[in-house]
């Protein structure tokens, strides 16, 4: 969140610092010609500066890009360690109800053999 907003900064203050060149370039006590001259260089300087905030921009993205697919990374180990958690107490659960049920089938067999010994 916060290089989203540093990009949209720097993007503002590129724009703002252009739009206030030009104000006071129009409002200068220049002639003429000369306030002519720096709007021409201010208007070629433009396509630099446009470049530079597309920089900008793109390097803000793949950084928020970046950020995302490993949290994306991170989520998905954690996924998996949580799944195979639970396939283990599954499977631990699993053997002690067989246990239980051997042993509970075991106790019946012997009271059986008990009852027709006795």
């Amino acid at each position: 969140m916060s290089n989203n907003r540093s990009g949209e900064f720097i993007g503002g203050l590129m724009l703002g610092a252009t739009i206030g060149a030009l104000a006071g370039l129009l409002v200068a006590p220049r002639t003429g010609r000369e306030t002519r001259q720096l709007l021409k260089k201010s208007a070629d300087a433009i396509p630099e500066l446009a470049e530079d905030l597309s920089t900008s921009v793109q390097l803000q993205a793949d950084r928020l890009s970046s950020k995302a697919l490993r949290n994306w990374d991170e989520t998905l180990d954690r996924l998996r360690e949580a799944i195979a958690a639970g396939v283990d107490a599954g499977l631990r659960e699993s053997q002690a109800l067989k246990r239980e049920s051997r042993k509970s089938t075991v106790d019946t067999i012997t009271e059986n053999n008990n009852s027709i010994d006795g």
